[in-house]
């Protein structure tokens, strides 16, 4: 007997925050769609605390970056 087909992952879209859903602005994913070499990126100036990588999704960690206005505002917090 076969085992019922499994349901597919969701896609994952890497432009958008995991957390709010609005543009990341990612140089470094812009950099993977292009093939070119990132340029520097705001993300490689902020801690991304522990507390707020936690609320990204499972699916979803490692895949999509989380956003500016998330970062700044769990910084704030």
């Amino acid at each position: 007997m076969q085992s019922p087909p499994r349901p597919s992952p969701p896609s994952i879209d890497a432009s958008a925050c995991p957390l709010c859903g609005g543009l990341n602005r990612c140089a470094m994913e812009v950099a993977r769609e292009t093939g070119r070499a990132p340029e520097a990126c705001w993300c490689t100036q902020v801690d991304f605390g522990a507390d707020l990588l936690a609320r990204v999704p499972e699916q979803a960690r490692g895949l999509a970056c989380i956003c500016e206005t998330c970062a700044r505002r769990a910084s704030e917090a």
